[in-house]
């Protein structure tokens, strides 16, 4: 891997000190997970509006407009989609380089950060698969132990990137530019069991705080953020996972690509924000930034009009845009010829691995409906969790507690878009169809839990949904600032949800309504349930570490940790036995009545092929959004 020198100070050339002008564009991808094609390896289908391919058309045509591009993507590139997984496993048979590092080395990329993500499948993993890189990484608050600076991070600090700049006087300039990377501390806690003893995350606003004037002094003309962090307008916080604006706002800081969290920024038809985020000027708190969203769906483009005065750099004018490979606003780019033909073997290999035989589904498992009834995607893989659970316990001290099993549906639309559901078929079925209901590279875990922690659990599992108020008769039934994945469903019990209610938590898991309650009438084998009543819950490893916004197990509390992943556990399970929801499923849970209201989801447009599905929620059809989601009106 090229790491780059990040302490060592860039000859530069002697240059005249007058006054020179010049343009910089500084091109930017997040969050690809693996999406190379605009390939569906779920559904099985091509022309999807994403992938990287399709993303390099953009980064190709974005060159040719301007004399001086620099390029970068910032984190969470190599996991995601079955390419990402399957290239990852030994027993594959895959033995080329990564195919996503291969894959942005022909598009000749400047410098990378790292995202939560790549820490998914290991260190050992990890450093393979940077070794294959042409470009540098930078890491800067990943450490090798508690007490270590800058010298003793997982890879440079910082990095210090000269190019050589045509100015609008046709002469050639130096310019050195600072890349910093950093990655979201929850690391430590996600992955665990990878990084425990090896590696420790650091506060991301600390860290640049104290190394932006090393990186300054080191001989940068310009800093770069490479920060793969989303924009959170709430009151900064120590370890803050959504930390964009905090970093914006650091003296010296000249630019930031932000990420992780999937949006789109900026925005230009959106009202700004307050607390900093400017849409209309592209800044937060002043400072020239990008988000753009996931997959390759965009391209993130920063113009910066750059004055050389005195021998120093500086910025006068910037322009900041995101480029849609496709949409309604935008004719769809062709996937990038070469780049398609590159990563041919890895796509292959992928769908041989994906469409091996597996079982049998008795009955269509989808998840359209997910966020508003008790749902049999979401059934079956509870149903299927306890099972490997009980099994995994046989015969040890905690085989005598009742088991209970909680599981999001991974795939609710939202930020994903239209196509964003599982949606597997009854009939035989394809490990590509148990990826479809668990596509995260998750393990199993079983955690005593008692009831009061259930309730909580349950509290803020329902954070998702906006609250509702009497005499509003229609109001979207989403939180958009909660992902659909934090919706949490805890099969063996029985509760509704009460949306009349203020959540009583935050996106983070802060404590911020004391009073509110929103789970009701929660019972255990049809008795009220009792704080001390003790269980056994099985979950995943990301949400027993603390993911999203519920409360990380005790240390050593977690029962049982399976060592395979789980989607393989499942995989092995449908073998042996039919995919079907358990009989009582439909028992789980409800929304507390709302005579007179009803909300509006917006789901995919394949639903309309269940009417049984849309008549059971009594949901009238809306028609079509902007962004291609079918919008229904629910009565509660």
């Amino acid at each position: 891997m090229n790491i780059g020198t990040p302490f060592a100070v860039p000859h530069v050339c002697a240059e005249a000190q007058s006054d020179v002008s010049a343009q910089l564009r500084l091109l930017g991808t997040t969050d690809l997970h693996a999406h190379l094609l605009p390939y569906d390896y779920y559904a099985d289908e091509d022309g999807r509006p994403y992938g990287l391919s399709r993303t390099a058309t953009l980064i190709s045509a974005a060159r040719a407009e301007v004399a001086n591009t620099m390029l970068f993507d910032n984190g969470d590139a190599l996991q995601g989609t079955p390419v990402g997984d399957v290239t990852s496993q030994c027993s594959s048979g895959w033995s080329g380089p990564n195919p996503i590092i291969a894959a942005m080395n022909r598009l000749d990329y400047d410098a990378a950060g790292l995202g939560n993500h790549e820490f998914n499948f290991g260190l050992d993993w990890l450093g393979r698969a940077l070794a294959d890189a042409t470009f540098p990484f930078t890491c800067a608050n990943v450490v090798t132990h508690p007490g270590a600076g800058p010298e003793g991070s997982y890879l440079p600090p910082y990095l210090l990137l000269p190019r050589q700049l045509r100015g609008d006087d046709g002469q050639m300039h130096t310019l050195t530019l600072g890349v910093i990377g950093l990655v979201p501390p929850q690391i430590a806690i996600w992955d665990e069991a990878h990084l425990s003893g090896n590696l420790c995350a650091h506060d991301m606003v600390d860290t640049a705080r104290a190394i932006i004037p090393k990186v300054r002094a080191a001989g940068a003309d310009l800093v770069l953020l490479l920060a793969h962090t989303g924009i959170d307008t709430t009151a900064p916080r120590p370890m803050a996972e959504n930390a964009a604006l905090a970093l914006a706002a650091l003296p010296g800081v000249d630019a930031i690509m932000a990420g992780h969290s999937h949006d789109l920024f900026p925005l230009p038809a959106r009202s700004s924000d307050g607390g900093g985020v400017d849409h209309a000027r592209g800044t937060l708190h002043g400072t020239p930034a990008l988000l753009a969203g996931a997959y390759g769906t965009h391209l993130g483009v920063m113009d910066l009009t750059l004055t050389r005065r005195a021998g120093r750099w500086k910025i006068n004018g910037h322009h900041c845009e995101l480029r849609a490979v496709a949409g309604p606003c935008a004719v769809a780019a062709a996937p990038d010829a070469e780049m398609s033909h590159a990563v041919r073997s890895a796509h292959s290999l992928t769908l041989r691995h994906m469409r091996r035989p597996i079982g049998l589904s008795t009955q269509r498992l989808h998840s359209y409906l997910a966020l508003v009834r008790p749902d049999p995607s979401v059934a079956v893989v509870n149903l299927l969790q306890q099972r490997i659970l009980s099994r995994a316990i046989a015969g040890t001290s905690l085989a005598g507690l009742p088991i209970l099993s909680a599981t999001p549906a991974f795939k609710t639309g939202g930020r994903g878009g239209p196509l964003n559901f599982s949606d597997v078929p009854a009939g035989p079925i394809s490990l590509r169809h148990a990826a479809d209901l668990y596509p995260l590279p998750n393990h199993l875990c079983g955690v005593p839990v008692t009831g009061a922690e259930l309730r909580d659990w349950l509290e803020r599992a329902a954070i998702c949904f906006a609250t509702q108020r009497p005499g509003r008769p229609e109001a979207m039934l989403r939180d958009p600032a909660v992902p659909g994945h934090d919706f949490d469903v805890i099969e063996g019990l029985s509760y509704q949800i009460d949306l009349s209610a203020p959540p009583r938590y935050d996106r983070n898991g802060a404590l911020i309504n004391a009073g509110a309650q929103r789970i009701r009438n929660l019972c255990f084998d049809r008795s009220p349930l009792r704080d001390t009543d003790r269980f056994l819950l099985a979950t995943n490893t990301y949400r027993a570490q603390g993911g999203g916004a519920f409360l990380r197990t005790r240390r050593g509390a977690i029962a049982h940790v399976s060592k395979r992943l789980l989607r393989d556990e499942m995989a092995a399970e449908i073998a042996h036995t039919p995919l079907a929801p358990p009989e009582n499923y439909s028992a789980n849970w409800c929304f507390s009545p709302m005579p007179g209201n009803s909300v509006l989801l917006n789901t995919g447009p394949a639903l309309r092929s269940d009417p049984a599905a849309l008549a059971e929620v009594g949901a009238e059809d809306l028609g079509l959004t902007q962004d291609g989601f079918l919008r229904l009106r629910i009565p509660l």
